[in-house]
């Protein structure tokens, strides 16, 4: 049931508004009194007052209060004051109020309030303390206090509140009303000492309450913040980069003050991170200015955001007064790393916009090259490589991410690996069983990158990374929960192992005194037959062709290296796993080729193992992802209506039969040269001639069709080779 009392003050108040500037206090004593009422919850008393006159009423009394003022007038203030908490306390935890406060334009009052003062703030100096009075900070803390209740769980007030764009308003204001950590450097100008305790207490409120207010609003951030709010953002993380100063009196004792105003700071820096990462992630304005920034402070208005998120990553701590704060010190150190991965996120996100490589790879010094973000970067990875006595994973993570996504050329690919940066053998020392599985992760994905540079292979090789990859149990079953990062290993090794014999025998031949089983060829190729995914299964089977490819090339001088490592690899599993890549890479005829290409370059070794691998049934697979696979070979569907379990032989017929336009010539002249290698007779024991002469007989029309064709093509040439090799 209503309150009659609540409902007649109400009334009252309804009847004191439009009247002249004597009358202010009386609307000051009756809001005050209705305000006190509605601190003792009624959800009737709520819903009746909602329905009446009173939200347009609080509504006027804004306007009044701003009518011909850039702000309110110091005698409208403590009537302002008791206004907005009569709006606050009518329509918490009540939707319906909610709405009626927003229809009748008491929230867009609000946000025009919130605004005027916003424009106190001095263009020059936008991050700088912003004196106000006592009575001032009631109403603007209480203003966004207002905003805060409306829009706690409802979802037509952020809306409105987001098209207003009043998370920005509130940024501002926080920003300059409570710079987090200004309490502890120095006395704060244009704040009377008599003044002081409840002038923070206020502060301290409002920065609360408005990253509370921003919080509930960020939903859609990108369209909230502009990179012109970054520096105030950045704020409150520059109070966690040491050294911290002991506070001037009266912050120089732990009073019940002090302690609130280190826990607001803590606050205001989990929301900072927070928004941080998000605009990172989503915006790219944002993204592009943080990069500019790091060159040219003046983007900033002279804030030096970039460098002072890298400088906390590298040196930020926690705060030493966090020592006074009750409750529990080990979830605030939590807080506190994942506040340190979210700026770990933006800097990577950061690197990884396309548009910042040029701005963030900076060549023009020689004793630094790549730049600033690229020394330091490097730097942290030289600094902390040595696990035994190194607790900054962090920095390794962010620095191998980051790095990774600033290659996209091949010449910097080159000055990572050159001297003086010479970063191979740091990165070779990253790979370690033990290693945390995060800092792995980063360390491969950036010698993907390196190693996709042909000219920084050599670097590499010499570091002995394929060993080190081995050795790292990346590619053992402990490690198949980390898909992403087996598939970065498996790039490295087939990068590596293109062209370089040396590599390919640290792949394929096992140490002195171990087994063969221990091999990484092995622990590949058993990594591809227990995986489900088929971009492990696909990029695996290449590693197999760029070692066939190189040990089998002219190039490669002879030796027992080589004759043993043809040996390891000439084997059954090897074969019908290059069969498989055939055989489920329709959609993808460069891979196609690849498989054909090893398998006909086996075949000169050992016949029999290729001719049972491509007319074996091949096994039933999980169609897993093929993204990885896809990325790096170009997708053209030959069309075929074979479907596992069938045989790689199965494939080679339909390319014959010239299904999928799109297949190139040269995947089907090679169809042709691995039948005619595979359908001699000679090549294979006797006790296989019979089954050579079926496949002959079954592929024999095909190759006699495409040898016939009228018009002169390589096509052509490699169908009727394969009829003379078969006599």
């Amino acid at each position: 049931m209503a309150d009659p009392g609540v409902i007649a003050l109400a009334a009252e108040l309804t009847g004191q508004t439009r009247l002249s500037d004597a009358d202010w206090n009386k609307v000051e004593g009756t809001a005050q009194a209705l305000a006190n009422a509605l601190r003792v919850k009624n959800n009737d008393t709520q819903t009746a007052l909602g329905a009446t006159e009173l939200p347009a009423v609080l509504a006027a009394i804004i306007k009044d209060a701003l009518r011909g003022l850039r702000v309110p007038d110091v005698s409208h203030l403590p009537a302002l004051y008791e206004a907005l908490r009569v709006g606050a306390n009518v329509c918490v935890d009540h939707d319906e109020n909610r709405g009626h406060l927003l229809e009748s334009g008491f929230l867009h009052a609000l946000v025009t309030l919130l605004e005027r003062y916003t424009d106190l703030i001095p263009p020059d100096k936008a991050t700088d303390f912003l004196p106000l009075s006592v009575a001032h900070l009631k109403v603007v803390r209480t203003a966004i206090g207002v905003l805060l209740n409306a829009s706690m769980g409802y979802e037509p007030v952020k809306t409105a509140l987001n098209t207003l764009e009043a998370p920005a308003a509130i940024l501002r204001l926080a920003g300059v009303i409570y710079p987090a950590g200004a309490w502890a450097k120095s006395p704060a100008p244009h704040i009377p000492p008599e003044e002081s305790d409840e002038s923070w207490q206020l502060r301290s409120g409002l920065s609360s309450w408005g990253w509370r207010a921003i919080g509930e609003l960020k939903f859609n951030a990108p369209t909230l913040f502009g990179p012109d709010v970054l520096p105030l953002i950045v704020t409150p993380i520059r109070a966690y980069i040491p050294p911290f100063e002991t506070p001037p009196p009266p912050f120089d004792q732990a009073t019940p003050l002090r302690r609130t105003l280190v826990s607001t700071d803590l606050e205001a820096f989990e929301e900072s991170c927070s928004l941080l990462e998000a605009l990172a992630l989503d915006d790219e304005d944002v993204r592009l200015s943080l990069a500019r920034g790091l060159a040219f402070p003046d983007e900033h208005g002279g804030v030096s955001c970039l460098a002072d998120i890298l400088e906390f990553i590298d040196r930020g701590d926690y705060h030493p007064l966090w020592s006074d704060l009750p409750g529990d010190g080990a979830q605030r150190k939590r807080t506190f790393a994942f506040c340190k991965a979210a700026l770990i996120k933006a800097v990577v996100e950061i690197a990884g916009e396309e548009k910042n490589v040029d701005v963030l790879w900076d060549d023009s010094d020689e004793k630094q090259p790549g730049g600033v973000l690229v020394g330091q970067m490097v730097q942290w990875i030289k600094r902390h490589k040595d696990l035994k006595n190194n607790t900054r994973d962090d920095l390794l993570v962010c620095a191998t991410l980051t790095l990774g996504n600033l290659l996209r050329h091949g010449a910097h690919s080159v000055t990572l690996t050159s001297p003086p940066v010479s970063l191979a053998p740091d990165l070779a020392t990253l790979l370690r069983p033990g290693t945390d599985i995060k800092v792995k992760h980063g360390a491969i994905g950036l010698l993907k990158h390196l190693a996709y540079a042909a000219p920084a292979r050599s670097s590499l090789s010499d570091a002995g990374i394929i060993k080190r990859l081995v050795n790292s149990n990346i590619f053992q079953p402990t490690s198949d929960m980390v898909e992403m990062v087996q598939v970065n290993a498996i790039g490295v090794t087939k990068h590596l192992c293109s062209g370089n014999a040396k590599n390919c025998y640290d792949l394929a031949l096992p140490p002195d005194g171990q087994d063969a089983a221990s091999t990484g060829l092995n622990q590949i190729l058993a990594l591809v037959r227990r995986s489900d995914s088929t971009a492990v299964k696909s990029e695996g089977t290449r590693v197999f062709v760029n070692v066939i490819r190189t040990l089998w090339h002219e190039d490669t001088p002879d030796g027992e290296q080589r004759k043993a490592a043809m040996g390891i690899v000439s084997t059954a599993p090897i074969a019908l796993t290059l069969a498989q890549l055939v055989g489920r890479s329709k959609r993808y005829p460069i891979l196609i080729n690849e498989g054909i290409v090893a398998l006909t370059l086996l075949s000169l070794h050992s016949a029999n193992v290729v001719l049972d691998a491509i007319t074996t049934p091949l096994p039933l697979e999980v169609q897993g992802s093929s993204s990885a696979a896809a990325g790096s070979a170009g997708e053209s569907d030959i069309g075929s209506p074979v479907t596992t379990p069938g045989r790689a032989v199965d494939t080679l017929a339909h390319l014959l039969k010239g299904h999928g336009a799109n297949v190139p010539e040269e995947v089907r002249a090679n169809a042709c040269i691995l039948l005619g290698q595979v359908g001699r007779e000679d090549g294979v024991g006797v006790e296989r001639v019979p089954e050579v002469v079926r496949l002959k007989a079954e592929l024999r029309p095909l190759l006699v069709g495409t040898a016939a064709a009228e018009k002169e093509s390589r096509l052509k040439a490699a169908a009727a080779g394969a009829l003379q090799r078969w006599g």
